[in-house]
């Protein structure tokens, strides 16, 4: 299958406090197929959510180049670049950061809405998104009134909300219990399936990892295939 998402030659260097320089990533190569799951593990500092930034035109490379789409980051603008993220990519994080101020139904229109989709668009395909993810009934009640797993469903729903080609998540389930975080993962793996998105995965969860069309490890600055995760159905 052709490549969606590509990474090339990715590296990135930072400067200590003393000047000298801290190579965090040192030529990582990544290709991932419309509808793919990749879960990329690895030790805490190791590099990881430097790399998702990089994937999502967040944070820019010191040297190597990211495609998406067809599209190379570096020939660009930088309005070309939000218009991107904005349109091609959905971002979940660990923490669900949903608007408080609005309810599930508002947040999840919200980036409809700003991309230019007029609200009976946008209200359409939220709903549909809610009811995928399991809050058709819990719509009109805003984050306070939501559990933590409901939070976190509400965020991945607003991710898909523009229909993008790739989701990026950093730790999505770090943040929820057991019985909240499998249904997460199993959320995740239905998603990329159902959707024919993309999806690249940050985690320290072996069983999330485990549901993963292909599991990578983050070693070194580079990126290797990892064994030992058991498959999930």
């Amino acid at each position: 299958m052709s490549a969606i998402l590509e990474a090339q030659g990715l590296r990135k260097l930072y400067r200590g406090g003393d000047g000298t320089p801290i190579e965090v990533l040192s030529g990582v190569d990544l290709a991932v197929a419309r509808g793919e799951f990749v879960a990329i593990m690895g030790a805490s500092g190791s590099g990881k959510s430097t790399l998702l930034h990089l994937l999502g035109a967040l944070d820019t490379p010191t040297a190597g180049s990211v495609r998406l789409d067809g599209l190379a980051y570096a020939e660009q603008s930088p309005a070309a670049l939000a218009a991107i993220r904005n349109r091609k990519i959905g971002f979940v994080f660990q923490f669900h950061h949903l608007l408080r101020e609005f309810n599930a139904l508002e947040n999840v229109m919200m980036p409809l809405l700003i991309a230019g989709e007029s609200e009976d668009r946008a209200r359409s395909r939220a709903e549909e998104l809610l009811a995928a993810v399991g809050l058709a009934g819990r719509m009109t009640h805003r984050p306070a009134a939501l559990s933590g797993g409901e939070q976190q469903r509400a965020a991945v729903a607003r991710a898909l909300a523009a229909d993008p080609v790739v989701v990026l998540a950093d730790e999505p389930s770090g943040n929820l219990d057991h019985a909240n975080s499998e249904q997460m993962h199993a959320l995740f793996a239905r998603l990329a399936r159902e959707f024919e998105t993309a999806l690249v995965v940050v985690t320290h969860n072996r069983l999330l990892a485990g549901r993963a069309d292909r599991v990578l490890t983050l070693d070194g600055g580079h990126l290797v295939p990892l064994s030992g995760v058991e498959s999930m159905p």
